[in-house]
């Protein structure tokens, strides 16, 4: 089915906009205005530039009350909301960490016991007052800061999908480095015969190769792992995906891939279902849920993977063959809360 792609690199990886050929008339110049929206959304929230929205809250926000733009004031909210299911998983008050650690510079490092120590005390949404009324906020101390990078690819796609449906577009997808993405109606449209629209999940171990592929209508796909950031230290493997809760690299997992309403969601979901693990997945994906879930680990066996997968329809997943894996599908269990 033919197809017009509109890219741009943005906020450290490819967006793409994917319209059905001939169903959208102004399919180009939508695609543009969606990507410089894109562009808008990294100046505001990115963290690597001091002029940005977010850095300048970071800067102020210890010393007293900030007004922020509405739009952020309510993905901060989200983004409390969803540490809260998630007993901590996911936490966007982590930049202290995300610092000791080196990953805010891309040169990973073993902080020092005590540099860690100070990073955990001046980390956690427990540490951010967000007053509703006023769309204010305000840390507890100093040092805390807010880092998007977990839900801010999400939210900005799901900005995106916001214009283009306000624009009358019936189908599309749009993605940022094929991690996060989110679908409207189908490849080919109501014509075309297709359910949803095809997305792959890359095997972990090897690249050139798919695990999976979810079909999407009117969802979103986040899939979170360390394989392209990390370093290596003494001969261990050490990720940039932090658990909030202890502020140490989260480990045991290969990849966590989450669908969900939202790419916001979506993203923060699969970060958090990385840092949990497989007993994240009753958690985040129950069933009869509006979220499933997919994780990859390395199995007993040498050589082999264990995917679980949980609260996803069996008609919108299909696995490649493969000898190297096997599938298990969870069943629904009583939630265990991560906290204790």
């Amino acid at each position: 089915m033919h197809t017009i792609v509109v890219g741009r690199d943005a906020m450290a990886c490819r967006f793409e906009v994917v319209f059905n050929a001939g169903e959208t008339a102004d399919a180009t110049e939508l695609g543009v205005a969606a990507l410089d929206l894109v562009d808008l959304i990294e100046d505001r929230i990115t963290v690597y530039r001091d002029g940005s929205e977010l850095s300048r809250l970071n800067a102020t926000a210890s010393e007293g009350w900030q007004t922020v733009a509405v739009d952020l004031f309510d993905l901060l909210v989200t983004a409390g909301q969803l540490g809260e299911r998630t007993g901590g998983g996911f936490d966007c008050a982590s930049g202290a960490l995300v610092r000791a650690w080196g990953f805010l510079e891309r040169r990973g490092r073993i902080p020092t016991d005590e540099s860690l120590q100070a990073a955990r005390e001046r980390s956690g949404m427990r540490l951010v007052e967000l007053d509703p009324a006023t769309k204010r906020v305000r840390f507890a101390r100093p040092g805390v800061e807010l880092n998007l990078g977990g839900i801010g690819k999400g939210w900005a796609l799901d900005r995106v999908v916001e214009l283009l449906r306000d624009a009358g577009v019936e189908s599309g997808f749009v993605h940022g480095g094929r991690s996060s993405v989110r679908a409207i109606g189908s490849q080919g449209g109501v014509q075309g015969g297709q359910r949803g629209w095809p997305v792959g999940v890359r095997h972990p171990l090897r690249t050139d190769r798919r695990l999976a592929t979810i079909r999407l209508q009117d969802r979103a796909l986040g899939t979170s792992g360390s394989g392209t950031q990390f370093f290596v230290d003494r001969g261990r493997r050490l990720g940039h995906i932090l658990d909030p809760r202890s502020g140490l690299p989260a480990e045991g997992l290969l990849s966590a891939t989450v669908v969900a309403p939202t790419a916001a969601e979506s993203d923060a979901l699969s970060t958090a279902l990385y840092v949990l693990g497989p007993a994240g997945l009753p958690l985040i994906a129950p069933e009869g849920g509006d979220v499933g879930g997919l994780i990859v680990a390395p199995a007993e066996t040498p050589g082999r993977l264990r995917v679980v997968v949980a609260n996803l329809d069996s008609d919108d997943i299909a696995f490649e063959p493969g000898p190297d894996f096997e599938v298990e599908v969870l069943r629904s269990k009583p939630a265990v809360d991560p906290r204790g």
